[in-house]
């Protein structure tokens, strides 16, 4: 497949590369990393360019490589009168995303107690598959959580006013429908707000310190201070109510795309016109799983305050524990651009909004969006902040994380879980996990360079490095 090189960080196939191409495709990566991506990348994102509606571009970020249809680190913008949704593009993890929450403290105030904190922070934070939290819903009361997200948590007593200035949306889509979502996504979800989850997802404590700071005004204006400050960070999603929300839809959609007389050249990317019926339904039955994620990290958040001030003895307003960021990275939003009203899908890929934004509250609108990037649970992790170029360029979106380089499986052949929990604290950072084979599986050498990723979106222009985050603490799910 010929991929041409429009610059050291974009390159493009041509819509002649394969038949059906509605517009070109674009990768985000360096020379290096474009090489070592792995073939299913060109496959998958040549096969949405054949999208009915699609705009400008089918693009993929640095950090993506497989997933189920579109590939993890996909952005796709459909026109919402002609165009698709596609629940392949937004993933089964209905908005997972991440969070950031600043401290006052310092690693000499925590590196003491760290081993309790951990152990107080995995005991309030339950993680694994099926885990259920310590919040009781009802029928009625879930309705709340889908519709409200997180404003729901906060009216419960789990948060702060403020902390829904500091999420994506205020931590809530309008147009989410109860009616759309099935009995069994229900039972799934019923129980667990508040839980990590498995897989990828973790809860971690880091550290920033003044040389991992690139942009010191912008951190600062987000409370990123430096001076080895501790941070928190969340990353998970909507668990198995998104999961079930997405497995009932593509059901759906497999079915109907022969009456909408729409063929795709692959059944995972099945799909429906975002106007018609099933498209509606699936947009608000997954808005309210986007929901109940911001409420379930909303929770999260309520806990891990409540354990800080349990092991220091201080409440968590007198610690500093501010929200920084709450971004979803899988979803798919209506957004304008020059083109009209887009249905963006981004999958793997975070909105990055910059300066000046409306769509940003009065706070952000100096600096642009933070965007929060998980490296692996061995290396670093960043914040990075939206520019217009990302607006112009990519439908504001840009990386999510670093990208696997490696399967489950393989990581699981070349590792045990033991070794790398012994490997990790002899280098300062303590893990504590659900199961070793989760924790083989997520061992750092499975995954792409985060700083290589970042270097590569920051060179792009589609988003500015703010400052590296070291972990020195994690809860695998």
């Amino acid at each position: 497949m010929r991929v041409n090189r429009i610059t050291d960080e974009v390159w493009e196939i041509p819509t002649t590369e394969k038949s059906g191409m509605l517009v070109p495709a674009r990768i985000y990566a360096t020379p290096t990393i474009l090489e070592s991506m792995d073939s299913g990348v060109f496959e998958q994102v040549t096969n949405v360019a054949c999208l009915p509606g699609i705009k400008r571009y089918a693009l993929c970020m640095p950090d993506g490589h497989w997933g189920y249809g579109f590939p993890i680190g996909g952005v796709a913008a459909f026109d919402v009168r002609s165009g698709i949704i596609s629940p392949g593009g937004v993933g089964y993890d209905v908005n997972c995303g991440m969070r950031l929450i600043k401290t006052d403290l310092t690693r000499e105030d925590v590196q003491p107690q760290l081993d309790r904190l951990m152990t107080e922070l995995f005991r309030r934070v339950p993680a694994g598959v099926g885990a259920s939290g310590f919040v009781r819903l009802d029928r009625s009361s879930f309705n709340h959580v889908m519709t409200k997200g997180a404003r729901w948590c906060v009216e419960q007593g789990f948060g702060w006013h403020r902390d829904l200035e500091a999420i994506e949306e205020g931590g809530c889509i309008t147009g989410a429908d109860p009616t759309t979502v099935s009995d069994q996504a229900r039972n799934r979800g019923m129980n667990q707000l508040g839980t990590l989850g498995s897989g990828n997802h973790y809860l971690e404590v880091q550290v920033a310190s003044n040389e991992r700071i690139f942009d010191k005004e912008t951190a600062s204006a987000w409370g990123i201070t430096g001076h080895d400050q501790i941070v928190v960070m969340v990353h998970c999603g909507s668990r198995g109510f998104g999961h079930q929300v997405a497995s009932d839809y593509l059901k759906v959609f497999e079915k109907a795309m022969r009456r909408y007389g729409i063929s795709v050249k692959d059944q995972q990317l099945a799909c429906a016109p975002f106007k018609s019926i099933d498209g509606q339904e699936y947009f608000a039955a997954m808005n309210c799983a986007a929901n109940t994620a911001f409420a379930n990290r909303q929770v999260i958040t309520h806990q891990i305050r409540e354990a800080f001030a349990a092991v220091f003895g201080r409440s968590a307003e007198e610690m500093g524990m501010e929200l920084v960021y709450d971004v979803a990275h899988n979803i798919a939003k209506v957004e304008r651009y020059p083109e009209g009203d887009l249905v963006v899908h981004r999958k793997g890929s975070t909105r990055a909004l910059g300066p000046a934004s409306e769509q940003l509250p009065l706070r952000y609108r100096t600096t642009g969006q933070p965007i929060i990037c998980g490296g692996s649970m061995e290396t670093g992790s960043y914040v990075l902040a939206g520019t217009e170029r990302a607006m112009r360029d990519t439908f504001a979106s840009t990386m999510h994380g670093s990208g696997r380089r490696m399967s489950r499986a393989q990581a699981k052949k070349a590792i045990r879980g033991e070794q790398v929990q012994k490997h990790m604290r002899e280098r300062g950072i303590l893990v504590k996990a659900v199961s070793m084979s989760g924790l083989a599986e997520e061992v750092g050498f499975a995954y792409k360079n985060i700083s290589e990723v970042v270097e590569a979106v920051d060179r792009a222009g589609i988003t500015k490095t703010v400052a590296e985050l070291r972990p020195i603490g994690n809860i695998k799910g």
